[in-house]
């Protein structure tokens, strides 16, 4: 079950200009407009777009194929999306927060000016980002209220580029060109990706914390 807002110790007694950062207002949005990454409710619960596709063909109108992912149950789903069709984005609060410690699975956060107001979410809210965050780093924890006035944290938003530091990069050969110009090295937080030859350990590098890839040295 995912956390709601009386799993966030303390939360409810922060005034909102205090804790609550942006909040995005619920629009309707037209069928071609439901795309990746866009956050839509779907028999009563936020959904996110994974993929999209809009099909057209001469014989009949077009038509929105869609994949979506629920943020509550983590299950996905395939729709159509007709011309005349419409779905309502989500409202979300976006909620600046602070990354403590990972510990057994579960993920310790608190307001960024608030250390002792900790809260903690499960794994399966943080998903693939969980290998990315970093302590005391700063994130947006997205924050959907349902019919009943539940406020729920669905999602955690990384920035889009982080930097980490080399922990481990095999020395440079010259003239190996046999992987590419590519080398594996071991980020700090024990992550391993693909990066240029001339990466050393020590180094400081930026990846894309989406796709995982190495951008840049920076």
């Amino acid at each position: 079950m995912l956390p709601t807002r009386s799993c966030l110790v303390g939360v409810e007694r922060l005034p909102k200009t205090h804790f609550w950062a942006n909040i995005l207002a619920m629009s309707q949005l037209q069928y071609n407009e439901i795309r990746e990454k866009k956050i839509i409710i779907h028999d009563g619960e936020p959904y996110e777009v994974i993929d999209s596709h809009v099909a057209r063909t001469q014989q009949r109108k077009p038509q929105n194929q869609v994949k979506l992912k629920s943020l509550i149950s983590g299950k996905t789903v395939a729709a159509t999306f007709h011309v005349s069709d419409s779905a309502d984005e989500a409202g979300i609060e976006k909620k600046e927060t602070k990354f403590l410690y990972h510990n057994k699975g579960e993920y310790w956060f608190c307001p960024p000016e608030d250390p002792k107001n900790r809260f903690k979410l499960e794994a399966s809210i943080i998903g693939e980002k969980g290998k990315f965050l970093k302590d005391n780093g700063l994130v947006n924890a997205l924050v959907w209220t349902d019919e009943d006035e539940v406020e729920r944290i669905i999602k955690v938003e990384l920035p889009i580029k982080m930097e980490f530091k080399v922990k481990e990069a095999p020395p440079a050969v010259r003239g190996d060109t046999s992987k590419g110009g590519n080398k594996m090295i071991v980020l700090e937080n024990g992550y391993s990706l693909n990066a240029p030859m001339f990466i050393s350990e020590g180094d400081s590098i930026r990846i894309n914390t989406e796709t995982g890839e190495y951008v840049e040295r920076v």
